[in-house]
């Protein structure tokens, strides 16, 4: 069975369905209903058509879920809809697709569970063990996002920075469960890339790729984190980082710079650095000063402190951080602290010498440490200053 092929043809079918004038949410459970189908069928009588054959089905499903709730006379008017067998239409429904699941009227969780599973073509229960919750959860999720943007026209203009934040989104969980969400983002990522011309899609695509790249070397063997500075980079994926520079080039050769643009440019930056010491940090924070004024995310001006501080010195990014600080912009959204902030200040500490409060503002950060990972990776760190002090 060739899921790869299924997943694949998942959006255009959804398509094609809703073409005919099938409802999105009765549309995408018809989809899941043949694929279902094709899983049991195919591996013992395969289709010289796989997309027809999918289309076929999932419409047949349709018809038959609507007889039982719909009037007679809408019934008769869908089956003489119904198109004699032959070849699918060409027709390619995706890009209309990653709009309406990244509808604005979504949350962003429940738009990532829609792309996942209506353009992505995962199940329910794959969704739900990639976010480590109940499937019953899950499903309840992906049915009222389906619910909310049934209402809407199909073929109504999107928002491409909305379904790049989305994809993104699905990038930085990563993996867990039986699917990696990384390589999923890039997949789809990828599709909406052959699906439409922007260098906006481009730069995500060669972010996601750079940062891919490094995958191998970002944890040890006990699965403690690995920081960049302290990689393997002969563990780095070359072809990756070679095709997302590749692709980056083009992109920002058509001089309408993006905020994933500028992320992909300072990941390759570090991508082209053979050693640790040799990374380009004055590039580096001029492009972190492009991307200050593409989105003046505290998040990026928190990232711009650490650049400022190994560009011109640990002062010079204490300076910043302190300048983030006293600006409306120290804080998130919601006024609480940045996530990684004191982190940032406890490394810029140790860097200039100040071990006592950098080894205090380590322990500290471990405690607001958003996963296992970082808070035993910055509790180690405190003990190490710790101990240094001891001696």
């Amino acid at each position: 069975m060739n899921e790869a092929l299924l997943r694949s043809l998942t959006p255009s079918v959804l398509g094609i369905l809703v073409r005919r004038g099938a409802d999105f949410a009765a549309a995408e459970d018809a989809v899941q209903d043949a694929l279902v189908e094709a899983v049991r069928v195919w591996p013992a009588d395969p289709p010289r058509d796989p997309k027809g054959w999918l289309i076929t089905v999932a419409w047949r499903r349709f018809l038959d879920a609507t007889r039982a709730d719909t009037a007679r006379r809408r019934r008769e008017d869908l089956v003489d809809e119904e198109p004699a067998p032959g070849p699918a239409p060409s027709v390619d429904d995706t890009l209309q697709l990653y709009f309406l699941c990244a509808h604005p009227s979504l949350t962003p969780s429940s738009a990532v569970a829609l792309t996942l599973r209506a353009v992505g073509g995962l199940t329910t229960r794959q969704i739900a063990q990639a976010y480590l919750v109940p499937e019953a959860t899950m499903a309840q999720r992906i049915s009222r996002a389906k619910r909310t943007v049934s209402g809407v026209r199909f073929d109504q203009p999107g928002d491409v920075a909305t379904v790049l934040r989305v994809l993104y989104l699905v990038f930085n969980e990563g993996y867990s469960g039986d699917v990696d969400l990384a390589a999923e983002a890039i997949r789809l990522t990828r599709q909406l890339a052959a699906a439409i011309d922007h260098p906006e899609v481009a730069g995500l695509l060669a972010l996601m790729l750079l940062h891919h790249a490094r995958r191998a070397s970002r944890t040890a063997p006990d699965g403690s984190l690995v920081p960049l500075a302290e990689q393997d980079r002969g563990r780095w994926d070359t072809a990756s980082i070679a095709e997302g520079v590749a692709i980056l080039q083009v992109a920002l050769a058509r001089d309408r710079l993006g905020e994933f643009q500028a992320q992909a440019a300072i990941a390759a930056l570090h991508a082209d650095a053979p050693t640790a010491e040799e990374t380009d940090w004055v590039q580096i924070v001029e492009w972190y000063d492009e991307l200050v004024g593409l989105t003046d995310s505290p998040v990026v001006r928190l990232n711009r402190a650490v650049a400022v501080g190994e560009a011109d010195g640990p002062r010079a990014g204490l300076a910043a951080l302190a300048a983030l600080n006293d600006s409306s912009s120290g804080s998130s959204s919601k006024g609480s602290p940045l996530p990684r902030h004191t982190a940032v200040a406890a490394y810029l500490h140790e860097r200039d010498g100040d071990l006592t409060t950098a080894a205090r503002l380590y322990a500290e950060a471990a405690q607001k440490a958003p996963n296992l990972a970082e808070r035993d990776y910055l509790t180690r760190q405190a003990a190490r200053l710790n101990a240094h002090r001891s001696r």
